[in-house]
């Protein structure tokens, strides 16, 4: 019901009357008044004038299962949701209940991490009230060696959020960090579990830093927040809701074709690597190159000195500039 309350006020410009609430969700004034006031403390800004009814003012960063799911237009995505104030990893969670049968589309949120991980099992700060912290599962029926292709599908996804929400241009940098300013915004981590020639789950991760005001030590030279870009704090349930449409649109493409056919132009657009000097860091060796794109299948296209181009499927690139890579 405290969905169904928050939906109605917020489609509502002025005062909603508390009978009106009554009607539309068949209970008491009573039950809609402890409603409100539970509201009211969760840090929503609720007018309530004898008369009048009930008006929503400007919200704050208010992280709510209830606040979630009033914001969400993903269809599929987000019907199934937790939210948790705390949780080890939000990752792990999905995995966990992927494994007893949750539906694709399920989305897991939490307000902190303890125990948040990127890439190469890098730790990833996640203090409280400050940052995104989610985790998506799906069942896609595509061939295991296509599943690192939706990391990419996620990149796009978070830039079209931030681009709608905030009016920033965020950056990919290839494959899985968003960046602005030459700073590192956000990370997304894609974990499977397949089988030679079929996938079980996908859980999509992603970590951004958004309210965070500042950074302490080597982050100060590496990390910004899109408070620190936009100058002033974004409300994080209407990010997470943004992405999450976006992504299942940019989903739908990708499942059409199975491969980046249809979103390789935009995705190169937002490619912050292109054209630039990338290491390539392998196991074996390293080298240097410039970085001509993508290929539909989502590999970075590296080309040598003598102009022979490499399409790089693994492996850390850096690129010359961005947070302290070489």
């Amino acid at each position: 019901m405290k969905t169904e309350i928050l939906k109605l006020l917020k489609g509502q410009d002025g005062y909603l009357s508390g009978q009106d609430l009554c009607d539309h969700l068949g209970v008491s004034r009573t039950a809609v008044w402890k409603i409100i006031k539970q509201l009211q403390k969760e840090g929503y800004r609720i007018e309530a004038v004898r008369s009048k009814g009930y008006h929503l003012v400007e919200t704050a960063d208010v992280m709510t299962e209830a606040e979630l799911q009033s914001c969400m237009e993903a269809g599929w995505i987000g019907r199934v949701l937790q939210y948790y104030d705390e949780i080890d990893s939000t990752n792990t969670k999905a995995k966990q209940l992927a494994e007893t049968g949750a539906p694709a589309g399920m989305l897991i949120v939490a307000d902190s991490q303890l125990s948040g991980r990127g890439r190469r099992g890098r730790n990833w700060l996640s203090p409280h009230g400050t940052g995104i912290f989610l985790s998506l599962l799906l069942r896609p029926q595509i061939a295991p060696s296509c599943a690192s292709m939706l990391t990419l599908v996620a990149a796009l996804a978070v830039t079209k959020g931030i681009e709608e929400v905030t009016g920033l241009d965020a950056k990919i940098k290839w494959p899985n960090d968003i960046v602005m300013d030459g700073k590192k915004l956000c990370g997304i981590l894609t974990e499977m579990s397949a089988e030679l020639d079929d996938i079980h789950y996908v859980v999509i991760g992603i970590g951004m830093n958004v309210n965070h005001e500042e950074f302490e030590g080597e982050l100060v030279k590496t990390a910004t927040s899109l408070l620190l870009q936009a100058k002033r704090p974004v409300k994080r349930s209407l990010l997470i809701a943004a992405i999450m449409k976006a992504f299942a649109w940019y989903y739908d493409q990708f499942i059409k074709t199975e491969d980046l056919s249809l979103l390789l132009e935009e995705y190169e657009t937002k490619l912050v690597n292109k054209e630039r000097e990338v290491m390539v860091l392998k196991p074996s060796e390293s080298y240097r190159g410039t970085c001509k794109g993508i290929n539909q299948l989502g590999e970075l296209l590296v080309q040598h000195e003598d102009e022979t181009v490499e399409a790089v499927v693994s492996g850390e690139v850096s690129v010359r500039g961005i947070y302290g890579y070489v």
